[in-house]
């Protein structure tokens, strides 16, 4: 079986130079989708597979650091910053804040494909999602809350051990039965001080709790996103009364 393509975000506030990276990098085989800031690339995390990202650092609102750090304390998701910040105390700064590589603008496309490709390498052991078990009969799309709600069981009977944050995000989107559930109302299930909550939080524990999935699972979590109004889940429950 052929390696499956990575899936690579490219954030960039430039749409120009964001198009012709996306095109450059596309042409090398990648998957490629283009963001244009920080709030964007959260929102799409949040629904999609991502391997790499090429991070622009001079993004509006947050900046590109910030992003790359926040990234690297929730995923081993590869990160290659683009960018015209090009002193070295400038590289030695992006790679402190968790970059993998730090490339500087006008870029050599072939530069930056190969480390893309390169990183790919490296991370693919980790990045490719192992061969699992078909699910019970009877319970071929059913995803349940086991254990007091600290394990997550996926249709094929692995479990994923959730963090309070994530416990308390799938217990509220179960409660809604199917309903979508905005940010402001998940957030305050996750914290009794919304105001000091860092906006992103929410997005990265749905990203980081779908890459634990995904290690040890082919079933995609069923959580969705909707726009303009927040998320829902469907085809979960919790189970009460029976040991997980």
């Amino acid at each position: 079986m052929s390696e499956r393509r990575l899936d690579v975000v490219v954030v960039e506030d430039d749409p120009e130079q964001r198009e012709l990276v996306v095109n450059e990098i596309a042409a090398n085989g990648f998957n490629v989708k283009g963001c244009a800031d920080a709030t964007a690339l959260w929102r799409h995390l949040t629904v999609s597979r991502c391997d790499l990202i090429v991070l622009d650092v001079g993004l509006p609102g947050e900046d590109g650091l910030s992003v790359a750090e926040h990234l690297r304390t929730a995923s081993q998701v590869g990160i290659v910053m683009l960018t015209g910040y090009a002193t070295s105390s400038d590289q030695v700064r992006g790679l402190r804040h968790g970059a993998d590589a730090y490339l500087t603008k006008p870029v050599d496309y072939g530069v930056l494909v190969a480390t893309l490709e390169s990183l790919g390498r490296r991370l693919r052991g980790a990045l490719d999602t192992p061969a699992v078990a078909e699910p019970a009969p009877g319970q071929e799309n059913l995803w349940r809350l086991v254990a007091d709600g600290w394990k997550l069981r996926t249709p094929d009977q692995q479990d994923v051990t959730l963090t309070a944050y994530e416990r308390d995000m799938l217990r509220c989107l179960i409660e809604a039965e199917g309903r979508p559930i905005d940010r402001e109302t998940l957030i305050g299930a996750l914290t009794p001080d919304v105001h000091d909550f860092d906006p992103h939080r929410l997005e990265m524990v749905i990203y980081r709790l779908r890459r634990k999935i995904r290690a040890v699972s082919e079933w995609t979590l069923p959580l969705e996103a909707v726009r303009g109004v927040g998320y829902l889940v469907n085809d979960m429950r919790e189970q009460s009364g029976v040991p997980g």
